[in-house]
């Protein structure tokens, strides 16, 4: 049988259901264009931080105000104040409008922040350079022991709300499981104007080295076990919202993309894999994919969801049953 792999995501006609994500590949446009050619159906950008737009929008104001009380005795001396252009903000947009021009597939741009700072004006700018949406990857570790759950649900809810209303184009969330509800808060974030919901991210866990007695910083490459948690709240989540369903961490081969498809979820993103392998690697993930599709005489829309928690079902007791079970295996299993 012939097998369609295209699909939509937050409202856009994507070849396959396979995104790049936010990653060092999208950091050159060679990398851009290879992705595209593996046959990925959309390309996150790596991530512009909110620090970097402060940290510049600073130093603008800086100068500015350095050259605000420069004045000749002749009106004819107007001395132009220096500008920023060649920041790290304006590179990036350069770099997204090329990217979205080099290939023909949406590239969607990416914010990572924790405020409410810099992210309407920026997403307007993305919009601007040609993004075929954004996603706000909405990294907050509260160190403020005072602040609030509720506190924090907020502090989303108002940045999502704030940029869907700034721009014309769709918006994603990218967003951490360590809620105390997270159903709840994918739900109010779905009734707040999100198009898509990406589960989850990651959060970068340092290390300790007990010789230099320091606190070690690093980034690891996902595994596959990382895809247990958003495996579980895609498979939840399934035909109970409006916004699309994005799967993202522990996608090593092909059958880790079944498997978060048979969960629900609309697409599914991988870095560590690309990085891994290269970014022709997506082209065997997606073989792969059709391979079982055609062996299993599915259609990806039939086989999408087709292991989620059903709709007439309590996903509560769902889970809860499916604890139970899994801990009486574990007796079986690993009992005396």
């Amino acid at each position: 049988m012939s097998v369609d792999l295209s699909t939509t995501y937050l409202g856009l006609d994507l070849r396959s259901p396979l995104v790049a994500s936010a990653g060092p590949i999208q950091q050159n446009l060679d990398g851009v264009r290879a992705l595209a050619d593996s046959g990925v159906g959309a390309i996150v950008m790596y991530s512009l931080f909110e620090e970097q737009v402060r940290h510049e929008e600073a130093r603008q104001a800086e100068i500015e105000l350095e050259y605000a009380d420069s004045f000749a005795e002749s009106l004819s001396f107007f001395p132009t104040v220096p500008s920023n252009a060649g920041g790290i903000t304006n590179e990036y947009l350069a770099h997204l409008r090329a990217c979205a021009k080099a290939v023909d597939i949406p590239v969607i741009g990416s914010l990572n922040g924790a405020t409410n700072g810099g992210w309407v004006d920026t997403a307007r700018r993305m919009e601007d350079a040609g993004a075929a949406a954004v996603e706000c990857n909405i990294y907050m570790v509260p160190g403020d022991v005072a602040m609030t759950g509720p506190q924090v649900e907020e502090r989303h809810l108002e940045i999502v709300k704030a940029v869907r209303e700034a721009v014309g184009i769709p918006v994603a969330v990218k967003l951490s499981p360590f809620f105390s509800a997270p159903g709840n808060m994918i739900s109010r974030l779905d009734e707040a104007g999100a198009d898509g919901l990406v589960l989850f991210n990651r959060f970068l866990q340092p290390d300790i080295d007990v010789e230099k007695l320091e606190v070690v910083p690093g980034v690891w490459l996902s595994h596959q076990s990382d895809s247990r948690i958003p495996l579980t709240w895609i498979a939840s989540l399934s035909g109970r919202l409006h916004a699309s369903l994005a799967a993202t961490s522990g996608v090593e081969t092909s059958d880790d993309v079944i498997k978060y498809l048979l969960a629900g979820a609309d697409v599914v993103m991988t870095t560590s894999a690309l990085v891994r392998h290269g970014a022709s690697y997506a082209q065997a993930l997606l073989n792969g994919l059709e391979e079982w599709l055609a062996r299993k005489e599915l259609t990806l829309d039939q086989a999408r969801g087709l292991l989620a928690v059903p709709s007439d079902a309590s996903s509560s007791e769902y889970e809860r049953n499916g604890y139970v079970a899994a801990l009486e295996k574990a007796k079986s299993t690993y009992g005396a």
